[in-house]
């Protein structure tokens, strides 16, 4: 293990606004994957205002979708229809297992003022990713969440927050860019690209071989704090101004061009979760857009699931 330094203050600090007191019940319904029997998973969509989907009607896409919505309309009744009462697996730290717990935050109006616009659906297997904006108890969010199915019901969740942050150097923002998966026979080839990427180069060190992965500057960022290009990473690894340390690579998800990797490790020594999400280009990372949470100590869980 490496420790790779970005000159990501403002994207960071932020993410820190999220720590355990602020893990929202609000997201309790939507979910995200790094387990090690997630690590295939991938992405495919669902018709929402804002999610540029294909989804048919009855796919889980846009049955995770609903649940999300749900969430602002106050209408528990998706909720039960979609997730499963026998078996559901909270990985929200600040909530408990089952779907009751959902259920009775929406009923007693603890998600009242919940807005929710989904940018972002991936579809693969059994397991939906989800890349959203939120309004959560007055705060501005995005959020990834990762929702896995068993017989066409939600039987486990995962999510990761952070607090949506002004435009980057490039006027970019944390949400906007490409919102479709294309290349769809090149996922597996993908997939395999971006996770070399976060184990060799991220966890392992290897930065030597960091211009390997992209094509000079022909590269969109949508982190908080950093402008577009090749050359502006480069200025920004060995920057000193923060300390990020990615220690293991626990999910890769991915449909086509788009692949969202969750990763588990440290922010100025404090434990930390990484997701972040790339665009393949032409054999290239050509886009990317993160979301960096921190992990409240286990005292604090309100499950035994872990982050994870």
């Amino acid at each position: 293990m490496k420790t790779l330094r970005f000159g990501v203050a403002i994207a960071l600090i932020a993410a820190f606004a999220l720590v355990s007191g602020t893990l929202s019940p609000a997201v309790a319904g939507a979910g995200c994957c790094a387990r090690a029997k997630t690590e295939k998973a991938s992405c495919g969509s669902a018709e929402k205002v804002g999610a540029h989907v294909g989804a048919t009607a009855e796919s889980n896409a846009k049955k995770a979708v609903a649940v999300l919505e749900a969430l602002e309309s106050g209408d528990a009744s998706v909720i039960e229809t979609h997730v499963s009462a026998d078996t559901y697996t909270q990985h929200n730290l600040a909530f408990p297992d089952g779907r009751q717990a959902l259920v009775d935050a929406i009923n007693a109006g603890m998600l009242e003022g919940t807005k929710v616009d989904v940018k972002r659906v991936f579809e693969d297997g059994d397991y939906v990713v989800t890349h959203s904006e939120y309004t959560l108890f007055g705060a501005h969010q995005v959020g990834f969440d990762i929702f896995r199915f068993e017989d066409g019901l939600i039987v486990e969740h995962w999510d990761n927050l952070q607090a949506f942050a002004p435009p980057n150097p490039s006027e970019r923002t944390m949400l906007d860019g490409a919102t479709e998966a294309t290349t769809l026979e090149l996922t597996d080839k993908h997939r395999k690209f971006v996770g070399s990427f976060i184990e060799d180069v991220l966890i392992g060190g290897d930065f030597d071989g960091l211009s390997w992965y992209f094509d000079h500057d022909a590269y969109i960022q949508h982190s908080p704090a950093i402008g577009d290009g090749f050359s502006t990473l480069l200025a920004a690894v060995g920057s000193g101004e923060l300390t990020m340390v990615y220690e293991k690579l626990h999910g890769v998800h991915a449909q086509g061009d788009f692949v969202l990797t969750i990763a588990e490790g440290e922010l100025d020594g404090a434990p930390v979760a990484f997701y972040d999400l790339f665009r393949m280009d032409e054999g290239f990372i050509a886009e990317h857009w993160d979301v960096v949470q921190a992990i409240p100590a286990e005292s604090e869980w309100a499950n035994e699931n872990g982050k994870f």
